[in-house]
């Protein structure tokens, strides 16, 4: 990328890692789709890049907070997501273009449906789900980051209904995302698919990753607990757009 390029990306980066603090998610999403629209660098590049922030992010943002996380509901979550992710990536290699297109289509319908609906509803459900929903939210989007490299609706999802505080879901959402991109940057390693210029990237994107998470750790918008459910049923709503547009795009080709 040009100077000028990795500049905007940079900026780009501290823009969603306040978002992510403030939210639990968004980070990957929000730069994933910015690059991609405006063609600023490869996505597998991306990808990686944002695995690599994605720690730092976490970084700054849990400690002091632990103590804040449903551990159960994130151990289960996370059982769910790790062994799903690789599925995810066998099932997109088997499928044919036109196959792989129609199920993004249906799943970008679901997570749209899904937004919107609870967006209407925003209020949190009266019981705790149980343990096995949590599993069960973990593999759907393991499948989804696997086949599509977004893994966040069905977690976000699953997360906004619980009665939890806004700081349990956040803390519980960041933590899992960290465990997940530990999990993609060892086997990128592994692979041998971690070039120095992302992790000089990542190195340039740190320090403002970082102190825009502090920034928005001490100095939050001032939104209620349901504007901030809504505004996180509204980026489901969009990325359900974003995946439905995408996948009709594909399949008229």
């Amino acid at each position: 990328m040009t100077h000028e390029k990795v500049l905007v990306l940079i900026v780009l980066i501290g823009f969603a890692s306040y978002f992510q603090t403030i939210t639990g998610f968004g980070l990957g999403m929000i730069v994933m789709g910015a690059t991609s629209g405006f063609g600023l660098a490869p996505v597998a590049s991306i990808a990686t890049l944002m695995s690599l922030v994605t720690l730092a992010n976490s970084a700054a943002a849990l400690p002091g907070k632990l103590h804040h996380i449903d551990w159960r509901a994130v151990g289960a979550a996370t059982l769910g997501v790790l062994p799903s992710v690789v599925v995810g990536v066998l099932v997109l290699e088997y499928l044919s273009a036109s196959a792989a297109g129609i199920l993004q289509l249906l799943l970008g319908g679901v997570v749209l449906y899904g937004g919107l609906s609870a967006a209407l509803r925003p209020a949190p459900l009266a019981q705790r789900s149980n343990d096995r929903s949590f599993f069960v939210s973990g593999v759907c989007g393991g499948l989804l980051s696997g086949m599509f490299g977004v893994s966040g609706p069905p977690l976000i999802f699953q997360f906004y209904r619980q009665p939890l505080k806004l700081i349990e879901i956040r803390c519980a959402l960041i933590l899992i995302f960290a465990v997940t991109s530990l999990t993609r940057v060892l086997f990128s390693a592994w692979e041998d698919h971690l070039p120095s210029s992302i992790c000089l990237e990542a190195a340039l994107a740190a320090p403002v990753v970082m102190l825009m998470t502090v920034a928005a750790r001490h100095y939050p918008p001032p939104l209620s607990s349901l504007a901030t459910r809504r505004l996180a049923f509204g980026v489901l709503m969009a990325i359900g757009g974003s995946l439905v547009l995408c996948a009709v795009k594909a399949l008229v080709r």
